[in-house]
C-alpha cells in the first residue's frame, strides 16, 4: 500500500505519485528551453513514474517508462554540453508518412497490451506509441515532436482521469500546457537561409 502525502477532493495523493509529477514538471520545462539538464529528471521520473503504474497494472504506460529512461541516457549525449540550439523540421512527405506508422503501430500494440493483462488498453497503447514517437524526436531536435506531445497529452489527461489517477491527470494537462509552450520556443529558433528549418544539436566539442 502506498503512502499519502495529502487528500484532495477525496483523492490521495501518494509519496509517489507526488515526486513522480515533481521531477517531471522540470524535466519537460527544461526540454521546452533546450537544456541538456532535462535529460536527468527524465531518467528520474521514468523510473517513479514506472513504479506508479505497475501498481495500478497500466502495463503500456509502464513500458513507456523505460523508453524514457532510455531516451534520457542518448538524449544527454545526443545534445551535447548545449543542448539545442536550433531545432530541424521535418519534410510534409515524412510527417504524413509518421503519422501513419504511429497509427499502423497503435493499432498493433493495442491487442498485445490486452493479451497481457493491461488495463485501458486502447488509451494506453496510443499514449505508448504516441510518446515513444515524440520522444524520438525530442531527442533528435525535431520542433515535430511539440504537436504529437500536445496530442499525446490531450489523451492522456483523460486517460488517467478515467483510472482514477487524478493528480496525474492534472499533471498532464500541465504537460499539455508545457508542449505548447515548448512548440512556440522550438519553432522561434533560428532558421537556414533557404527557409528549412536547420539542425543544431549542440556537441560538446562547439561549445566553450
Amino acid at each position: 500500500m502506498m503512502s499519502t502525502l495529502f487528500t484532495a477532493w477525496d483523492y490521495d495523493v501518494t509519496y509517489l505519485e507526488f515526486f513522480a509529477v515533481i521531477v517531471s514538471l522540470i524535466g519537460i520545462s527544461l526540454a521546452a528551453l533546450g537544456k541538456r539538464i532535462a535529460w536527468p529528471f527524465y531518467f528520474l521520473s521514468g523510473a517513479l513514474y514506472g513504479w506508479l503504474f505497475i501498481e495500478f497494472d497500466l502495463l503500456g504506460s509502464a513500458i513507456l517508462q523505460l523508453v524514457f529512461m532510455g531516451a534520457a541516457i542518448w538524449g544527454w549525449f545526443d545534445w551535447g554540453k548545449g543542448g539545442v540550439v536550433e531545432s530541424k523540421a521535418l519534410s510534409a512527405k515524412t510527417r504524413a508518412l509518421g503519422l501513419l506508422g504511429i497509427v499502423v503501430v497503435w493499432l498493433i500494440v493495442t491487442p498485445l497490451l490486452s493479451a497481457i493483462g493491461a488495463a485501458a488498453t486502447l488509451l494506453d497503447a496510443f499514449v505508448l506509441v504516441g510518446s515513444v514517437a515524440a520522444q524520438f524526436l525530442m531527442v533528435k531536435g525535431y520542433v515535430e515532436t511539440w504537436p504529437i506531445w500536445v496530442i499525446v497529452n490531450v489523451v492522456g489527461t483523460y486517460h488517467y482521469a478515467n483510472q482514477q489517477l487524478y493528480f496525474t491527470s492534472v499533471f498532464y494537462f500541465v504537460l499539455l500546457c508545457l508542449a505548447a509552450w515548448g512548440w512556440w520556443n522550438w519553432a522561434r529558433k533560428e532558421s537556414a537561409p533557404t527557409g528549412e528549418v536547420s539542425v543544431a544539436v549542440a556537441s560538446g566539442a562547439n561549445t566553450s
